[in-house]
């Protein structure tokens, strides 16, 4: 295992006779927890120690800056879909605001990437993104994510999030002195805290961090617990500290939510159902997105087009689907905010459609430049499936939260504990009993979704070999 400080002499020392090689093997064997890997010496504790502090000047900063950064993208949003439409005298956005404002977006989005470094962010078909991120990159990254969320386009805010985390620990790295993983350590500790303000609290940030990679290359208690301090810190300026009452917290937990008690062995099958439809879904509309943005990667010129024509297709898709009875809601966004609307519906064919047009919107914005992350999409598709199986099966919404959940974002990222952990969140205290079938469709999703890759895999190897 590596660690972050110099690695110590494995010499034995003078006059000792060298061990055998059998007995090398049993001390190994019978070593207690005590050895360097797990406790390191007095330097490197320093260097740990040293980690841990800075990871607790990091998380207030950059829980502030993840809670300034929310708050903008939720009060633009009410601003141009809400307020506007009331001050022009309509109930619902007209659809030259459904068809205008994403293409607006687009335009923000191609702003920042054309003339702010960092080229707005990663692509969200790299995932929740896990490099740490040079604070320079920050506005660009910051002015993308704007012209995607509050615009309407179909992505979520984790990805962001965890990239101006980054940045903030990457501030600090010209003012310390640590070895090259210390600065991996550092901005990870800023996006700990930033997405601790949006899941609600360090654990289930920390577990989504981990199954993204984040410790990926460094020993993992020390890339690890200054992260959780980050978080833990940061999340004392929602939660409050003695008289002062914090921020507040964004609760995760759908209100609302009848008791699900006792497990159905037809809601044990189901699970595995829309695990596996979840996958087929996903895997094709990341399929879709690949397919655009290999459209638009010949050249820039092509790249800002494709970015403006996806912001008019999302809006086109919001229209159509609302002619066809669904909300644009439903279409638009992240689908965060949505997930109560697609457990009320009662109609299979209304889900349905739902379902289609979010996936297809979806698959546009992956792919035509937009920046965001995957995991909200994901859930709202793996939601809209199960409740199917409500208005099929009798299942309790309930059960379609927990299970849908969970199998759509193991479908959307191949994250297997964090969607649990998520889903528990989703649910509450209300849906522990829906655990069991989480758990059968988040093993469905991801066996599925493995199964796929490796088909899709093979069939590109054949291919090459044919051509």
């Amino acid at each position: 295992m590596s660690s972050i400080g110099d690695a110590d002499d494995q010499d034995g020392a003078p006059g000792q006779q060298p061990a055998s090689s059998t007995d090398e093997v049993t001390a190994q064997s019978v070593r207690p927890s005590t050895t360097a890997e797990l406790h390191p010496d007095r330097a490197e504790g320093v260097v740990y120690l040293k980690l841990i502090g800075l990871g607790a000047v990091i998380g207030i900063p950059a829980a502030l800056l993840a809670w300034g950064f929310l708050g903008l993208v939720h009060w633009l949003e009410d601003l141009m879909w809400t307020d506007l439409p009331r001050h022009l005298g309509v109930d619902e956005a007209p659809w030259y605001l459904v068809l205008g404002l994403p293409v607006a977006g687009a335009i923000v989005v191609a702003m920042a990437t054309a003339f702010l470094p960092g080229g707005g962010g990663h692509s969200p078909l790299d995932g929740v993104g896990v490099t740490p991120t040079p604070w320079q990159y920050a506005p660009g990254i910051a002015l993308a994510a704007i012209g995607t969320l509050a615009f309407g386009a179909v992505l979520g805010p984790e990805a962001p999030l965890i990239a101006l985390g980054s940045a903030v620990g990457m501030v600090v790295v010209p003012f310390v002195r640590l070895p090259e993983q210390g600065h991996r350590v550092l901005a990870t500790a800023g996006s700990f805290s930033a997405v601790s303000a949006l899941f609600g609290g360090p654990l289930v940030a920390g577990l989504l961090l981990l199954e993204a990679g984040l410790a990926a290359g460094a020993a993992l208690l020390p890339a690890l617990l200054p992260g959780l301090v980050a978080a833990a810190v940061g999340y004392v300026v929602f939660i409050g500290l003695g008289d002062w009452g914090g921020l507040g917290v964004m609760s995760m937990a759908v209100p609302q939510m009848p008791d699900y008690v006792g497990t159905r062995i037809i809601d044990l099958l189901l699970a595995i159902v829309v695990g596996v439809l979840a996958s087929v879904i996903m895997f094709q509309v990341k399929k879709a997105g690949t397919f655009v943005d290999k459209a638009a990667s010949i050249d820039k010129r092509r790249r800002y087009g494709i970015l403006v024509a996806g912001g008019v297709a999302v809006g086109v898709l919001a229209l159509i689907a609302r002619a066809l009875g669904a909300d644009i809601d439903d279409v638009l966004f992240s689908g965060q905010t949505a997930v109560p609307m697609v457990l009320a519906e009662t109609g299979v064919g209304a889900l349905v459609v739902i379902i289609a047009f979010k996936a297809i919107a979806y698959a546009v914005c992956l792919g035509c430049g937009f920046r965001g992350g995957p995991v909200f999409p994901a859930i709202f598709i793996g939601v809209a499936i199960a409740s199917i199986g409500c208005l099929l099966f009798d299942c309790s919404i309930t059960w379609a939260l927990a299970v849908g959940a969970a199998a759509g974002m193991t479908a959307g990222t191949g994250f297997v504990f964090s969607a649990l952990l998520f889903s528990v969140l989703l649910t509450g205290s209300v849906g522990l009993d829906a655990t069991p079938a989480a758990v059968l469709g988040v093993i469905a999703a991801w066996l599925t979704t493995a199964a796929l890759s490796r088909r899709r895999q093979s069939g590109g190897s054949a291919a090459e070999v044919v051509t």
